[in-house]
Order: C-alpha cells, then structure tokens, then sequence
C-alpha cells in the first residue's frame, strides 16, 4: 500500500499565537491593571483602616484594663494578658494582613 504524500500546505509550520491570546494557568482572565491614582487610593483605604484598628486596640485594651482586672487567668488578671499577649498578636495580624493585601495590589498595579 502506498502511503499518501503530505501536501504543501501541511508542512508549512503554524504560526505561533501571541502569548496573550493563551488562557491564564488558573483558567480565569487577568483581571484589568490598575491606575496609579486607584492604586493609591486603596493604599491609603487599607492604611487607614488598619491603623484605626491598632489605634481601637491600643485604647481598648487600656481603657477596659480596669473593668477586666476583677477576672483572672492562671492567677494573673484577664487585663495583663490583653495587654501583653492579645493587643500583640492583634498587631501581628494587622502586620501580616498589610503585607498579605500590599503584595496583591501591587500585582494587580503591575
């Protein structure tokens, strides 16, 4: 049995498609890039919502120190741990929660 011939036209190599053209791996489109001005916009949103956060922390945590003294954990009062281990894990949240929203506005910017 003969084996058929390619034709011209099959041997001619297909041209490569623009890089833009191929699906995201995570199978959703890029979202649009973000202006400088609205990336700023919601730098100082984030900002400023995180720092009335430590601000509402800070104040809360020595304002109600008084009323949380009467209650006691291991023998130290509930007012003394709020202090030292909550208001600081709280800080470390927002910390984290900065850099973590940060990273994801500056690629959305990009």
């Amino acid at each position: 049995m003969d084996k058929p011939t390619p034709s011209a036209s099959a041997s001619t190599p297909a041209a490569p498609t623009p890089p833009a053209a191929e699906p995201a791996a995570t199978g959703s489109p890029r979202p649009p890039r973000l202006s400088r001005i609205e990336h700023w916009q919601r730098a100082r949103r984030l900002t400023v919502l995180l720092l009335s956060l430590w601000l509402l922390t800070g104040f809360c945590a020595a304002f109600f120190a008084r009323e949380l003294a009467g209650l006691s954990v291991f023998g130290w009062p509930l007012s003394f741990y709020l202090a030292a281990q909550g208001a600081s894990l709280v800080y470390l949240a927002i910390l984290g929660g900065y850099a973590w929203r940060m990273r994801k506005l500056d690629k959305d910017a990009s």
